[in-house]
């Protein structure tokens, strides 16, 4: 009964959505429909009104919805859909401003000349708009009104004009800022987390082990993230475009013309292109560039977006005169001395009250945002006053959000009846039973979502499918993908539902502004070339994950917040990165190591020169057991050949088996309660039922080859051996580091160890004649600042036991004495050994520490060097094969 009730839910909603019934209500109402008939059936027919549901009941999936999604909205670090209005409100503003005119305009006499230039600054402009406005609508209205009638009077096939004005309007779709990333990135980060969850019971089932190393954890991602990772394939998407346009251009010339521009390109011509390309490339500056470098939130960047619209609507919109750009120019003021002040002033409003210090910058700082705020109002009421445009502005995104949130909430209540009918489960069992593995079940789920864009919305799309197939991809330890990889190729695909007849919304707001000449059927044909570019862009998104995973990865490692070197996530591209400088420069290290080993030690104390003489020694160790984690890993690499299809066969038995466990187990907590005499017959059926699946357990289990114990263990042993050499590489090194950076440290305080020898001098003549209460207070107070200082641990371990001596009722002045005098004998042999190592040892010692810092001392390094974070950026940009560790 759960299978035919989860087939009443889909067949609800696919006609109410054939019908045309407003989607906003259709997810939410077939969800209702469904579990409200699932439970009267249930009451009525079964005497229960849980019996149809795989678990639970009605009343918990019928507000599972909105508390999942009030969940997410209220959670404070999954905050980010709040930037949907932001960036909503600054791509209708600018829509409104007649930006997309100017600038199709401008780069149309730009770009006229080439072959296939009017449809190249077409697909130019359509880029930058998707990096302001994002609203497909709006762009290929405007394009199609200006850029159509231009190209067809310029004899451009129809077929090549439409599919270009079409195509280049969804761009807004994948090139950041975009509203399907933001929904992506939340609807990710929810699946993160049940992938991780599954994949750690996947690795208990499989190895035993209670809890599963961070290493192998699936990662979440942001809205910040997923700019990252969809702005270089958006830009391939682009080139792509560009590409193909110039290439048709070049064989059929006929078909897409230059167009040579009439007029002359003197001061005033160039003076226009950039009072046209400045102000949005300026804001997408500032708002992109704020994300990427990790200065600004997702959502204080569509605040940033939201008030550039603003000022550039308020001089772009209103009549020309001497006073049209003041607004704009007094925000550039503004921002000129913000930036001012923070590159020159403290603007740690706290630190200077409470320490002092100069408050200009804050004064000047304050000053400044007034400015800032004065010409938002200013331009605010310039739009506001041209034509009611603020207020149109606000109402319309107004209702776009509203649509956004309520589309959201109904998705997240049809992904809760989804899974009260056990749909969940039999969409991952589906997955899980295709033969292939992961890549099997990911070009299945690409090919489902594409095929639903030909009736689908993108945003019904990203909230009803990523729910249920996000965690089962990201699941996976073979592929090991990236939730923003994942993410990015969701968007990618997604982006075609725009294009897709018979409701691609982009043919829709094309043939409504396209002229009677143009067939429906041309713009048809012209949108199936492009629609093959973004399978093609896909594809190659697909094959190189870095296009995707290397920009955040290079932004986090270079960031102030990066990961330490010590991060496990880290290591193993760590260590290909020593390994490479190694072979590079390891016959430098390795002198330096032995150099080091040739210091004369024995000015030391005896501990000290034992630490110091392990650490050089270890030094040596780490670069020779590097050459263990190679020969370990290479013997995984070879023998992983034959044990991979082995594991996979055994693998997929294992899990059918508990798959059976599992019903089993149903089956018994399903009769462990029924009374023996009056379900006698029932209690019958259970059992006769289990033995049924045991049986058919116990044949799987009997395809098991004979030889996989032995074979896992072999293999098992390997990677033991690998595992072993990687850790005790990582101690070694460790210890070559350590305790000679601790010496380091203890040199570098020698001028403050000095300085305490006054204080300590005094206490004598305290300990022998000073009133106890002010004798102890004074020994407590000397011992604290040697504490302090590194390496003089053993004076303070005196002076602290001084001090005890000189406590109430366990006064002892003669104890106390006899410790303070080992405590100036402690600091007496200090200055000697001291000085001597400063002498003689700190600079052979330095430039130790400066030959292995890179490498076998990477570890120790409080953040990564460049070079080190560029390297494990494109390192970690690879997807890992995790699955020989499952």
């Amino acid at each position: 009964m759960e299978l035919f009730f989860l087939i009443v839910l889909i067949v609800i909603m696919a006609t109410a959505l054939g019908s045309g019934f407003p989607v906003a209500f259709a997810l939410p109402g077939s969800a209702i429909i469904t579990i409200v008939l699932a439970a009267v059936s249930g009451y009525f027919f079964a005497g229960n009104p849980d019996a149809y549901f795989h678990s639970g009941g009605p009343s918990q999936w019928l507000t599972a919805g909105v508390t999942n999604l009030r969940g997410v909205y209220w959670e404070v670090e999954r905050d980010t859909l709040i930037a949907i209005p932001l960036f909503i409100f600054m791509g209708i503003m600018l829509q409104r401003s007649k930006i997309a005119e100017d600038l199709l305009v401008t780069m149309a006499r730009l770009f006229g000349p080439v072959p296939g230039g009017l449809g190249i600054s077409v697909v130019f402009v359509g880029a930058l708009l998707a990096a302001t406005t994002g609203i497909v609508g709006a762009t290929v209205v405007a394009m199609g009104l200006i850029s159509l009638p231009a190209m067809l009077r310029n004899n451009y096939s129809q077929s090549l004009a439409t599919g270009t004005i079409a195509a280049s309007g969804t761009l807004g779709q994948i090139i950041p800022p975009s509203i399907v990333l933001i929904i992506l990135a939340d609807q990710l980060a929810s699946a993160s987390d049940q992938a991780s969850t599954t994949r750690k019971a996947l690795y208990t089932e499989a190895t035993g082990e209670l809890s599963m190393p961070s290493v192998y954890d699936v990662a979440s991602t942001s809205a910040g993230e997923m700019f990252l990772g969809a702005f270089v394939p958006g830009i391939v998407l682009v080139l792509i475009y560009m590409l193909y346009i110039l290439v048709f251009a070049i064989l059929r010339p006929k078909s897409a013309p230059a167009v040579p521009y009439e007029g002359t390109r003197d001061a005033a011509f160039w003076g226009n292109v950039l009072l046209t390309l400045v102000p949005p490339l300026t804001l997408i500056f500032l708002v992109l560039g704020s994300i990427l470098t990790g200065i600004a939130t997702v959502n204080q960047a569509g605040a940033i977006g939201a008030a550039g619209a603003i000022l550039m609507a308020g001089y772009r919109i209103t009549e020309r005169s001497r006073t049209t750009y003041y607004p704009a120019l007094l925000a550039f003021v503004a921002l000129g001395l913000i930036m001012f002040a923070l590159s020159t002033y403290n603007m740690n409003i706290k630190a200077i009250m409470v320490n002092g210090g100069d408050s200009t910058g804050l004064w000047l700082g304050a000053f400044a945002s007034i400015l800032l705020v004065i010409s938002l109002i200013w331009s605010g009421i310039r739009v506001l006053r041209t034509e009611n445009t603020l207020h149109e502005v606000m109402i319309e995104t107004a209702k776009t959000t509203s649509l956004v949130f309520i589309i959201l909430l109904g998705a997240a209540m049809l992904t809760a009846a989804f899974r009260a009918f056990g749909g969940e489960e039999l969409v991952r069992d589906f997955l899980n039973s295709l033969p292939g593995g992961f890549w099997t079940q990911f070009i299945i789920v690409m090919a489902v979502i594409f095929i639903l864009g030909f009736f689908l919305d993108f945003i019904e799309i990203a909230v009803v499918v990523v729910p249920i197939v996000a965690p089962i991809l990201l699941a996976d330890p073979e592929a090991n993908i990236t939730a923003v990889w994942l993410g990015v190729m969701i968007g990618l695909n997604i982006q075609t539902s725009f294009l897709t007849p018979p409701f691609g919304f982009a043919l829709f707001y094309l043939r409504g502004v396209a002229p009677a000449i143009v067939k429906t059927l041309q713009i048809y044909k012209g949108v199936i070339a492009f629609i093959t570019l973004q399978l093609i862009a896909l594809a190659i998104v697909g094959y190189y994950p870095k296009l995707v995973n290397y920009l955040p990865n290079r932004m986090s490692f270079l960031s102030d917040t990066a990961p330490p070197p010590r991060n496990p996530k880290l290591q193993q591209c760590l260590e290909e990165y020593v390994r490479a400088e190694v072979a590079e420069n390891g016959a430098a290290i390795s002198q330096a190591i032995a150099n080091a080993q040739a210091l004369d030690l024995s000015v030391l104390p005896s501990q000290l020169s034992s630490d110091l003489s392990d650490a050089f020694e270890d030094g040596g160790k780490a670069l020779a057991m590097l050459d263990d984690i190679t020969t370990t890993e290479a013997a995984v690499n070879a023998a992983a050949g034959e044990y991979r299809p082995l594991q996979r066969v055994v693998r997929d038995l294992q899990k059918d088996m508990r798959k059976l466990d599992a019903e089993m187990e149903r089956l018994r907590k399903s009769g462990q309660f029924l009374n023996s005499e009056e379900d006698a017959e029932r209690i019958a059926s259970i059992e006769a039922r289990r033995s049924v699946l045991q049986a058919e357990k116990d044949e799987i289990a009997s395809q098991i080859p004979d030889r996989w114990e032995e074979v896992h263990t072999t293999f098992a042993m390997l990677t033991k051996a690998e595992e072993t050499a990687r850790n005790t590489y990582r101690r070694t090194a460790d210890g070559a580091v350590e305790p000679v950076a601790e010496f380091l440290t203890v040199l570098d305080a020698n001028a403050e160890f000095a300085a305490l020898k006054p204080e300590l001098d005094k206490l004598g003549d305290l300990i022998a004649n000073a009133e106890p209460e002010q004798a102890e207070a004074a020994v407590d107070e000397v011992g604290k600042l040697f504490s302090s200082v590194a390496g003089a641990r053993d004076v303070a371990s005196a002076l602290s036991s001084a001090k005890r001596s000189l406590r109430g009722n366990r006064l002892d002045r003669e104890k106390a004495a006899a410790d303070y005098a080992e405590a100036v004998e402690a600091y007496e042999s200090q200055v000697a050994w001291r000085g001597v190592a400063a002498d003689n040892l700190k600079g052979g010692v330095q430039a130790y520490m400066e030959a292995v810092s890179e490498t076998i001392g990477a570890r120790q390094r409080s953040s990564l060097s460049r070079t080190q974070a560029l390297f494990l950026a494109n390192c970690n940009a690879v997807h890992r094969d995790l699955s020989l560790n499952f």
